[in-house]
């Protein structure tokens, strides 16, 4: 994988020069430049620092770097689907070859006692749909458990964690924007 030339292809899709990118992020200019030219290696901390003033997650800058250039799809198979969970969850990314979309669409997968998941704290909105199993919803300090055909929708910056602390696997489809560049 090229990182270089992938930030650089992903910060000019925004708009961004080298000079907004480094001051959205904290770092410097020649920072950005050298990541891009592929003079320094960046770390994944440094990278996710990088990626901040997009603003961008690891899982959505390396599926943009697998994008095969094709244009992009429409029709995504299940198997098709990059994970891009983590703490065993497993979250099938649908678009992950549109990484400037303003719509993410995952699909979750709780194993029994799994979690619990903090979600990336960003302006926009969260909407949630159960289609299998229960999950505990804490929104601030209130917790929720839902059930098949229960639903959740709110501002994604509220502080808010899922977690499958039940027998049974959980699994939730949940859509999310974003509002504003960063």
């Amino acid at each position: 994988m090229d990182i270089g030339a992938t930030l650089k292809t992903v910060r000019k899709a925004r708009g961004l020069s080298q000079r907004e990118l480094a001051k959205r992020a904290g770092v410097t200019n020649s920072t950005i430049s050298m990541i891009e030219k592929n003079s320094v290696s960046p770390s994944v901390s440094s990278l996710e620092k990088v990626l901040s003033g997009i603003p961008l997650s690891l899982p959505e800058f390396f599926a943009s770097a697998s994008s095969n250039g094709s244009g992009p799809k429409t029709v995504y198979l299940a198997d098709e689907l990059p994970d891009v969970g983590h703490e065993g969850v497993i979250r099938q990314l649908v678009g992950a070859d549109l990484p400037f979309r303003s719509l993410t669409l995952i699909n979750h997968h709780y194993p029994p006692q799994s979690g619990p998941s903090r979600f990336q704290q960003r302006d926009g909105e969260l909407a949630g749909i159960i289609i299998e199993g229960r999950l505990e919803l804490s929104i601030d300090q209130e917790r929720h458990t839902l059930g098949p055909g229960d639903c959740f929708y709110m501002e994604s910056d509220r502080p808010h964690r899922l977690r499958n602390p039940f027998d049974q696997p959980c699994r939730l489809v949940s859509a999310s924007t974003r509002t504003g560049t960063g």
